[in-house]
């Protein structure tokens, strides 16, 4: 198999301006609209604690949800390709961000949660290695200078 590169164009227009601009801290908003092609628009803004609105999507969020996405896509995969067959997936993942004391930050960790239905028992076994082999083959997790953990849960229905 030969290495391939993917494009990926995103816009992101600031809708903030409540008319002076960014000419005092306090006096512009945070919201934007994130697009990427005819998709539907992600109204956005910063996190409530930088003066963001809680209603919308914050950066850290958006974050943490490409990785629960990027490894349940990958999992999803693995089963079907192993004959797993998967009935429900749900993941409640958790990144923990540390501020340093310029202002800035970083992820120190993310832990995705899991929540798998199989309709087999003879497949439980196998998930937590499948779990394991979606983490290395994640195109988000490879791209962190942190751990992304799992802590899965299996259902049999």
């Amino acid at each position: 198999m030969k290495e391939k590169s993917h494009l990926y164009e995103v816009d992101i227009e600031w809708t903030g301006n409540r008319g002076s601009g960014t000419s005092s801290y306090t006096g512009y908003s945070r919201d934007h609209e994130v697009r990427s092609g005819n998709k539907s628009t992600i109204y956005a803004s910063s996190d409530p604690s930088f003066r963001g609105d809680a209603a919308r999507y914050n950066p850290e969020e958006l974050f943490v949800a490409s990785l629960s996405q990027c490894h349940m896509l990958w999992f999803l995969h693995l089963c079907s390709a192993d004959g797993i067959i998967v009935k429900k997936y749900h993941d409640h993942a958790i990144g923990i961000m540390k501020e340093s004391l310029d202002g800035g930050g970083h992820f120190t960790e993310v832990t995705l949660r899991p929540e798998v239905t199989i309709a087999s028992s003879h497949d439980v076994e196998q998930i937590d290695r499948i779990h394991s082999k979606a983490n290395r083959l994640c195109f988000i997790a490879n791209s962190c200078n942190f751990n992304v953990n799992h802590k899965g849960k299996v259902i049999v229905e």
